[in-house]
């Protein structure tokens, strides 16, 4: 049986296809992650659909893509929808597709 792992708010993730580590939000109210745009053009990914977003920006019909990532020492698969992250603290956010992979939250860690 896999072990639960537990993490913070703010994990670094390494997008495992680019072997590049980032700082992501972890967003449990996200069903979904969002990964910028420019990480998402590097991972060179084909688009598996698309998603209407609602967010603090307005409603966004956004593409979604497939991408390996670790966190907290785990391989997993999650989605993503593609959007300009520029402007935002953190290039990736995690939602709950990779959290249920047997992730726990602690907002104290």
């Amino acid at each position: 049986m896999d072990e639960t792992i537990t993490v913070g708010l703010i994990e670094t993730v390494t997008i495992c296809d680019l072997d590049k580590k980032v700082e992501a939000r972890i967003d449990s109210g996200a069903t979904i992650g969002s990964i910028d745009e420019d990480l998402a053009e590097e991972l060179d990914t084909a688009h598996i659909g698309h998603k209407i977003v609602k967010s603090s920006h307005g409603t966004t019909r956004r593409k979604v893509i497939e991408a390996d990532i670790e966190l907290g020492g785990k391989k997993v698969t999650g989605k993503f929808t593609v959007f300009d992250r520029s402007h935002m603290t953190y290039q990736v956010l995690i939602g709950q597709d990779v959290l249920k992979q047997g992730f726990l939250i602690d907002p104290q860690k």
